[in-house]
């Protein structure tokens, strides 16, 4: 699924940014896209944390083939010792069934998202444990597709912000912050782009 601001955002921050002006027109015809999936989004993000990217994916598909599907009763179901044998650590292990249990609570309904603002959202991602700001961030902007997110502790953004604007000098948090204040409402657009500045290839989340 496709925001349906897209165009709309991309036509804006044109029109205020030269140089983020290049960077819509070079990548026209691309655009966030959502897995959809909330539970499965955020196991993966989970069990992607502090490992590459071909590792994470490897451990995923040995999780993925442990369950009977990616929801989390199968997890509770599985529990700790059917976990065992798919790559993760016992602390990522405690955060997945973590996350099933306040899904499957009701502590966390996809349902009941659409009436939090962005911060009211990170709060409540966060109360998962080995789920923090930067990776309730990356779940508002790539798979609710919130607009106006702007991850200021990513490591891609710093630097693309940096490159673009600063002539290479990285500018402290409190600045990049002031910054980012040019493209609202749009933040979430702007930073898609920024990352697509350093690879060219769409991140899915």
């Amino acid at each position: 699924m496709t925001p349906d601001y897209w165009q709309r955002a991309a036509v804006d921050l044109a029109a205020g940014d030269e140089r983020m002006a290049e960077l819509v027109e070079r990548y026209a015809g691309f655009a966030l896209v959502s897995r959809g999936d909330a539970f499965g989004t955020l196991a993966r993000s989970i069990v992607g944390q502090q490992i590459s990217v071909k590792a994470a994916d490897a451990v995923w598909q040995r999780f993925t083939a442990a369950l009977a599907e990616v929801s989390p009763a199968a997890v509770l179901a599985a529990g700790e010792a059917g976990l065992a044998g798919c790559g993760l650590s016992r602390r990522k292990s405690e955060y997945v069934r973590d996350l099933a249990a306040h899904f499957a609570a009701g502590r966390l309904d996809p349902a009941t998202w659409g009436a939090l603002d962005d911060e009211a959202l990170i709060a409540l991602l966060s109360e998962v444990r080995g789920i923090g700001r930067w990776t309730a961030e990356m779940f508002l902007i790539f798979n609710q597709l919130r607009p106006d997110v702007f991850p200021l502790d990513d490591l891609g953004l710093q630097r693309a912000v940096c490159m673009r604007y600063f002539g290479g000098e990285k500018p402290p948090r409190r600045e990049l912050a002031a910054f980012g204040e040019r493209w609202r409402p749009w933040r979430s657009v702007a930073t898609w782009y920024l990352w697509r500045s350093l690879d060219p290839l769409p991140v899915e989340y």
